[in-house]
This record gives structure tokens, C-alpha cells and sequence, in this order.
């Protein structure tokens, strides 16, 4: 029976659940199993779809990474026995494409990249999302501790219900026209243990399966392994010199450190103040070095900018907001400046130690949940 135009569903559509046919992204963890699982219980016309995005035979012996074999195993026995079909799609070569490739020359040049960001962005939410429509999808859910909220000008972007799980850092290159179809059923959730609880009610054989932490295709967070595989001779030695010039030591490759990096660097400190990664320069093969004050910066240039709010984001000279420089900090109070639609220089009002090219500079509503976008940090000062 079809529902009145006034009266939407648990997803915002103006039809019944059985009429309404959603796509999960599924990655094989808890909590796209429960998206899944929870939609079907719900009544849905449910269509679960993985990726698989790098080498199935690695991938095996892998663990705690999404889009693994095991993972597609799994997602495939969760939607065996809710009863909806399950397909995987070979996105391999994309995926090398899109994002691996982007992620060694990234490291090559001396920046701290962020590949989940480009993965949703490039694969997830464009490829992806593209082929749910193929499947005559109304929606695609994921489960992304995120929030969709309408707002008088349509579909707005809001971080999770459980500030310990929020995902808005990785997913704020996500545009308005993606919203519109993209549905995040977990963003509400209080807590993990409450995705937990649903995934035993619905006796699905993940419930207690550990959450992934290391990026998908580098085993055990070791970047400069995989760079190395990718990018032979990369890891060529170099000299690491102060900020004066100087030099202190030598080190082993420029992929082998990160802005803000203090431990193994092996050359010590000066008396006693401890030495700072504070740039790297692989034109020259050089880690510079320098105490912590050196790393604090206050003004961050930003590009390819993805924005959300309700104006144009050219249409004032600044605006105010609360920006997030990396995944792990809280967000911190900002004046952005824009110098095009797409490009910005952020000035922040207490300066941060850290910022890495290559990192996302996101942009919060002040006095909000609301994500407003942000882009990616190009360089240092």
C-alpha cells in the first residue's frame, strides 16, 4: 500500500518501506552489517554491495582493515541470512587509480595524506553511489557515524550523536547532490555498544567482530613499506638538518617521517629541549628539524574546498567557524578567508602545533553539529 505524499518513511521518502529499494555500502564490519540488517528488519527492498579494492589474495591474511577477504565473506553470510541478495564489485583498478596512487605521490612529496577521505569521495560516493542509482536505488546507506539533517535549503551535514565515533573529518568532501541520496542510519546512536546490541538481536556472526583501525591496503600502519613497494627507491637517504641549515644526522628516506614526529629520529635533542620534525623537503632529500615551538602554525592554506554551507562561499570576505586540522583534535575557533570558490587561507585564533600538507582543514558551524565542508591543507608556512 502506497503512503500519503505528506507522510515520509524512516528515510525521508514518500513510500512504503517494501516499495523502497536502498543499497548499503557494506564492508563487511558491525556496523554496515547492522545498517543492513536493521533496514531489512524495517521492511526495506534491501541490496547489500561490496568492493573489493585491492589484491583478494593479501588481502586473505589481513586483519583489521575493511574491504579484505574475510570482510567480503562476512558481509556476505550477514545478508545470506537476512535474506537479501549481496553482490561484490571488483573496483580494484579504481581504487589503485583513484586512491593508492594519489597516496604514494602524495608521500613522495613530502605530505601526511589522508586516503579514507578520497576513498569515500572518489570511489564510495561517486562510483558506487552511481551504480545504486544503476539499481534503481532511492537511497544508499552506509554506516558512517554521521548525520543528514533537512534544513530549509535542503539536505545538511551533521556530526554523530556519539562524539567519540563521529566520521565527519573523513567525510566532508561529500557534496550536497551526494547528500541528497545518502542516508546514514547510525549517526544517532548514543554509543558503539549500542550497534553492538543491535548487531546480537539481529544474531548476526559479526556482532563481536573487532573494529578495523589501519588504513585497508597498509598492513599494521606501515606507510613506508607499501610506498616502497609502490615507488622503488623512494626511501633514498638523505641528510636532517636544523632550521639554520645545519646538519645533525642522516635518516633512512623522507617516508620514513611525519610533521610533528619526535621519537626515532635519532640524533637527540639540544640540552634539554627534544627535537621536532617541522618540514620535509624531498626535492633535497632533507628532514628539517627544529624544538616544539617551531611547529606551531596560525594561518593554513587550503584548496579544492567542498562547501555546505547555505551561501555561496565566496559571497563574504571571512567567516567565522570552529576548524578541525587533523582527525584526532577537536575543533578549534578559525576565521576563514576565501580567495576563490574552491580555495581559502584559514587563520587560526590559537595557533596549532602539526599541520601537515596533505591533511584535511574541516570546517563546523559555531554553536552547531553542522559540517560547513573544508578542504585540503597544500602547504606550510
Amino acid at each position: 500500500m502506497a503512503l500519503d505524499d505528506t507522510k515520509l518513511n524512516s528515510l525521508g521518502l514518500p513510500k512504503a518501506p517494501a516499495d523502497t529499494r536502498v543499497v548499503v555500502a557494506m564492508s563487511g564490519g558491525v556496523d554496515s552489517s547492522v545498517v543492513a540488517a536493521m533496514l531489512k528488519d524495517e521492511g526495506y527492498d534491501v541490496v547489500g554491495v561490496t568492493l573489493q579494492l585491492y589484491d583478494h589474495g593479501a588481502a586473505l591474511a589481513k586483519k583489521g582493515a575493511c574491504c579484505a577477504g574475510q570482510d567480503i565473506h562476512d558481509a556476505r553470510r550477514v545478508a545470506e541470512a537476512m535474506g537479501f541478495p549481496h553482490y561484490v564489485l571488483d573496483y580494484e583498478n579504481m581504487f589503485r587509480e583513484a586512491v593508492i596512487e594519489e597516496f604514494a605521490d602524495a608521500y613522495l612529496a613530502g605530505a601526511t595524506p589522508v586516503p579514507c577521505i578520497r576513498c569515500n569521495e572518489r570511489v564510495k560516493f561517486k562510483d558506487l553511489l552511481a551504480t545504486a542509482k544503476e539499481l534503481d536505488a532511492d537511497c544508499m546507506a552506509t554506516g558512517h557515524y554521521i548525520r543528514r539533517k533537512v534544513g530549509a535549503f535542503g539536505p545538511e551535514l551533521h556530526s554523530a550523536a556519539d562524539p567519540n565515533r563521529d566520521q565527519s573529518y573523513f567525510l566532508f568532501s561529500t557534496t550536497p547532490e551526494q547528500l541528497s541520496f545518502l542516508r546514514f542510519p547510525l549517526g544517532g546512536l548514543a554509543s558503539k555498544a549500542e550497534t553492538r546490541a543491535l548487531a546480537a538481536k539481529y544474531g548476526l556472526s559479526v556482532a563481536d567482530k573487532p573494529d578495523s583501525q589501519d588504513i585497508c591496503f597498509v598492513p599494521n600502519g606501515n606507510y613506508a613499506s607499501v610506498i616502497e613497494k609502490l615507488r622503488p627507491g623512494a626511501a633514498d637517504p638523505g641528510e636532517i638538518v636544523d632550521l639554520d641549515g645545519n646538519i645533525l644526522g642522516t635518516h633512512r628516506g623522507v617516508i620514513h617521517y611525519t610533521i610533528g614526529q619526535r621519537r626515532g629520529l635519532g640524533i637527540g635533542g639540544l640540552g634539554d629541549n627534544p627535537l621536532y620534525v617541522v618540514r620535509l623537503d624531498p626535492d633535497s632529500r632533507r628532514v628539517i628539524v627544529g624544538p616544539k615551538e617551531a611547529l606551531e602554525t596560525r594561518m593554513v592554506p587550503v584548496r579544492e574546498i567542498n562547501w555546505l554551507g547555505d551561501a555561496p562561499f565566496d559571497a563574504r570576505p571571512e567567516w567565522q567557524a570552529n576548524v578541525r586540522i587533523r582527525s584526532t583534535r577537536a575543533p578549534r575557533p578559525a576565521v576563514i578567508r576565501p580567495l576563490s570558490p574552491t580555495t581559502a587561507e584559514v587563520e587560526l585564533l590559537d595557533p596549532e602545533e602539526g599541520v601537515s600538507p596533505g591533511q584535511a582543514c574541516v570546517f563546523y558551524e559555531q554553536g552547531s553539529s553542522r559540517i560547513l565542508g573544508g578542504g585540503w591543507i597544500w602547504r606550510s608556512y
